[in-house]
């Protein structure tokens, strides 16, 4: 498959403020097929004795590289608030994707006099890619510690991690307690994989030039002829970049951690 991200070029890059994520833990998992860079953010009282909700969040496009560092650019200072650790302890991971691969398969044709994106496909095939099939392995080695609560995995995304979080709930519907993906796309009949065991909030801006809001429409309106746990935020006159209103919706963390799986 060719991964195309030529219409991603015309997103603006949002400049990384300084900050310190040195509280998010470099790490690296080894694997048979590979290597996946990862960062990881630990209650701030951790204790081993007691068991955490698990969250997992994948960047977008821009993100994509080894340094173990870029995919903390979006959404690393949320995770990082203070009232958020305080009132949400949990554990975060944020693996890094390649720039060779990517979270979810898909195919676009690019408009030539736009540069955007006019015709979507998205492959659902028997295996994940490369690298989500690393990031599965990964959560499969932690989940065998008694700190994380088995019941509460959760997955968020944004872009190209927003197809991940429709590619990865689809696959492993048993896994997540609930997702949120925003300005994220997928193949719309996987809803039926997911409808009924997993919870979900998705985000879109209404005027998303890049990655457009039919589809998240589409799955809300899928998921809801499923009697799915689903609710859909979409935002007048905001472009791709939707996950500003979504990490400002101050019920998001409250709605994420009230789910759970029955185990």
């Amino acid at each position: 498959m060719r991964i195309l991200i030529v219409f991603f070029l015309i997103w603006p890059i949002v400049p990384a403020h300084s900050q310190d994520f040195s509280e998010y833990q470099k790490e690296v998992f080894y694997s048979d097929k590979g290597s996946l860079p990862y960062r990881v953010l630990y209650p701030v009282s951790f204790d081993s004795s007691s068991a955490y909700p698990l969250l997992i969040f994948l960047h977008g496009a821009f993100e994509k590289g080894t340094d173990n560092e870029a995919q903390l650019n979006i959404g690393g200072r949320y995770f990082l608030r203070d009232e958020n650790r305080k009132n949400f302890p949990a554990i975060v991971l944020f693996p890094q994707c390649p720039e060779d691969d990517s979270w979810a398969y898909f195919d676009t044709k690019i408009d030539s006099s736009t540069g955007l994106a006019k015709e979507w496909d998205f492959p659902f095939r028997k295996k994940p890619t490369t690298i989500t099939g690393l990031v599965k392995e990964l959560l499969d080695s932690l989940l065998i510690h008694h700190f994380i609560d088995k019941s509460r995995i959760y997955i968020g995304g944004l872009s190209q991690g927003g197809m991940g979080v429709f590619d990865m709930i689809a696959r492993y519907p048993d896994l997540f307690a609930a997702a949120f993906p925003i300005c994220g796309a997928g193949k719309i009949n996987t809803a039926k994989d997911f409808a009924t065991k997993v919870s979900l909030w998705i985000f879109h801006g209404a005027a998303d030039e890049i990655v457009p809001p039919y589809f998240s429409r589409n799955f809300y309106k899928k998921l809801t002829q499923l009697n799915a746990d689903v609710k859909y935020s979409e935002y007048p006159g905001v472009h791709h970049n939707s996950w500003v209103n979504a990490f400002a919706e101050k019920d998001l963390l409250a709605w994420l951690f009230s789910k759970s799986k029955k185990r």
